[in-house]
């Protein structure tokens, strides 16, 4: 079986360890950011946030023409610090959350998956992590 290529995205984001890790973890803040451009968006998102606990987060096109469910189970979690889970294709992805000061460094490394290019890949996973920083850095 060969290895999956992963694909490593970051971003800054000027607000608290604990404003920046609650808006990530919280049902009622993930439908505000998890989405990848403006035709699309979160309508509900479910998050049992421990270990083994499992999520689910509707991302669809906002004219109803296409939509998915991003799906998985958590593997690690150490508080404001590393999440770690697993998407429903076996794919794995760790975050990092980096305090400096009143601002927050994130870093995410995901598997990649084979249907959609790395560029392309790397680009949508981007833009979900540009508008958390921009809901987060609004909601303070």
């Amino acid at each position: 079986m060969k290895e999956k290529a992963k694909i490593t995205i970051e971003v800054n984001v000027n607000a608290s360890i604990d404003d920046t890790w609650a808006s990530f973890i919280k049902e009622d803040s993930i439908i505000h950011w998890n989405h990848a451009s403006d035709d699309w968006c979160c309508p509900w998102a479910k998050n049992n946030f421990k270990v083994n606990g499992e999520f689910s987060y509707r991302m669809e096109a906002k004219d109803g023409s296409f939509g998915f469910d991003f799906a998985g189970k958590y593997l690690e979690i150490e508080e404001k610090k590393t999440i770690m889970y697993e998407l429903g294709d076996s794919r794995r992805v760790e975050v990092q959350f980096i305090q400096n000061g009143n601002n927050t460094k994130i870093i995410e490394t995901f598997d990649a998956e084979e249907e959609n290019s790395l560029e392309l890949q790397k680009n949508g996973w981007q833009a979900i992590l540009t508008n958390f920083k921009k809901y987060t850095e609004l909601k303070k």
